[in-house]
């Protein structure tokens, strides 16, 4: 990762002038914005059609993309689904208008260069906060972060919110309040926890109340326009949005041993952005101290951010995603430390390369399903794990995926699954490996792989490994039930 000459960097907050001599001979600014995204892109493209045609990398996909297909091919804008609010739906579903059927790969390009817009809003932010340097350490924190990478590679709805935090923080900052309510508004109708940002907007405008009012105005007509039908259809819109939240707070499968929410957070923030992470710790502190406006808007909103992650079970790493705009410019707060941080982001460079290698391998379940399709019977019943693809020409049954406070699926019963006809079980380790890793809490679940080890037919084992990654894949053949 390029370092910015010492001598190019300015030293007062904010500021524009640069040596214009210097800047002849080091390219500027602009070069290293340019070097970034590039960077960016490159990170973000490669490995972009891992999984496919099956949405392998991320279940939301599946929820997402079709139903962002079907709005272009007769369904209409109303999605009839709030897990999420609308406006990713929308952004998606223009490139949708040309194909045949959900297309995975044009979804995820529009998020791959959301991604990317997400680093250049992100300089933007560092500029507006704090001068270039900043702005080089807060676009090359999002650039590399690993989370962030990883993220622009599936068409979801994280990669979004960053961008809409990402501005709406440079606009308060920059005094524009009216614009800032509005992209607040296109924020929330991203993800619901978009709202947060009404915080740091608050504090923004405080002592500004007629600017502040209408900016808080501003804010519910923009998630309208971008999420209609959250209003239209308000009692399923609130039942959806009320159930994910409880969902989230209650936990999911694979959280349940984790530590207290603030250590595993902040470990997630660690994977990010690897040892960064210290040097924006310690610009949240200084800022505390300085409170000059960049400090009051930037910190505001990562404590109210962290704060809502305490209350969360499920402890996704996509869930840091939207503090890392903010953290990142955080971190470019010590302008004389800055040559450092972008050392240290090599770091989290790493660690994205070596995630992004593994998307130019083969995933796991692709050669199951192609084996699948050459040796298991049309029609045969099969029972499924979540996570597996689709098993075209078969009859499936889903098995619902385990959590906590979840009634165990009853069809996960070797002999029922007998009596209705059911000759294989297709299992997978992203649901089998973490039932297992917590089986006092799942020991319905956990009974019933250990009964497919034991009393079953192993046909099929797919382990990652060589040119294949993701997790194993293994298909049983269940014996006919004894006759009486």
């Amino acid at each position: 990762m390029a370092v910015l000459p010492r001598s190019r960097l300015v030293a007062d907050q904010g500021s524009d002038s640069e040596p214009v001599g210097r800047e002849a001979r080091w390219g500027g600014p602009k070069t290293a914005l340019v070097g970034l995204l590039a960077l960016a892109a490159g990170l973000r493209l490669i490995g972009i059609r891992h999984g496919l045609p099956f949405p392998l990398l991320n279940p939301d996909e599946g929820n997402i993309v079709p139903r962002a297909w079907r709005m272009v091919h007769g369904a209409g804008l109303d999605p009839n689904w709030f897990d999420y609010p609308s406006l990713t739906l929308y952004l998606l579903a223009p490139l949708q208008a040309g194909h045949e059927a959900p297309s995975y790969v044009a979804a995820r390009l529009v998020v791959a260069s959301l991604g990317v817009a997400g680093v250049a809003a992100t300089w933007w932010l560092g500029r507006r906060a704090y001068g270039v340097r900043a702005a080089a350490v807060a676009a090359a924190s999002v650039a590399v972060a690993t989370t962030h990478v990883a993220y622009s590679h599936v068409a979801v709805t994280d990669v979004p919110l960053v961008l809409g935090v990402a501005i709406s923080l440079a606009l308060m900052i920059s005094g524009r309040l009216e614009l800032a309510g509005v992209v607040v508004g296109l924020s929330i109708g991203v993800k619901y926890p978009g709202v947060l940002l009404l915080v740091p907007l608050v504090v923004a405008g405080w002592g500004r109340w007629g600017r502040l009012a209408l900016s808080l105005v501003l804010v519910p007509a923009a998630f309208f326009v971008a999420s209609p039908f959250v209003f239209l259809d308000a009692g399923e819109a609130a039942g959806d949005a009320f159930r994910v939240q409880r969902l989230a707070r209650e936990g999911w499968l694979g959280f349940e041993n984790d530590q207290l929410a603030a250590i595993v957070f902040a470990e997630r923030l660690w994977e990010a952005i690897g040892p960064a992470l210290i040097v924006a710790a310690a610009g949240v502190g200084y800022a505390l101290v300085r409170r000059e406006l960049a400090d009051r808007v930037l910190v505001s909103f990562v404590v109210v951010y962290f704060l809502n992650l305490l209350t969360l079970g499920a402890h996704f790493d996509r869930y840091v995603l939207p503090l890392l705009p903010a953290l990142g410019a955080l971190a470019g707060r010590f302008r004389t430390l800055a040559p450092v941080t972008l050392l240290l982001l090599v770091v989290p460079l790493t660690w994205s390369v070596q995630d992004v290698r593994r998307l130019m391998l083969t995933d796991t379940r692709l050669p199951a399903l192609a084996w699948i399709e050459r040796n298991v019977p049309a029609g045969s019943r099969v029972a499924a794990d979540p996570s597996t693809p689709p098993l075209e020409g078969l009859e499936t049954i889903r098995l619902r995926l385990p959590g906590p406070g979840r009634s165990p699926d009853p069809r996960r019963d070797l002999a029922r699954l007998r009596r209705e006809g059911v000759e294989y079980v297709l299992v997978t380790g992203a649901v089998a490996d973490r039932v297992l890793a917590a089986r006092a809490r799942y020991p319905d679940e956990a009974a019933f792989y250990d009964d497919l080890e034991r009393r079953a037919d192993e046909l099929l084992r797919v382990e990652p490994g060589g040119d294949l990654t993701g997790p194993w894949v293994a298909l049983y053949r269940l014996a006919a039930p004894a006759s009486r």
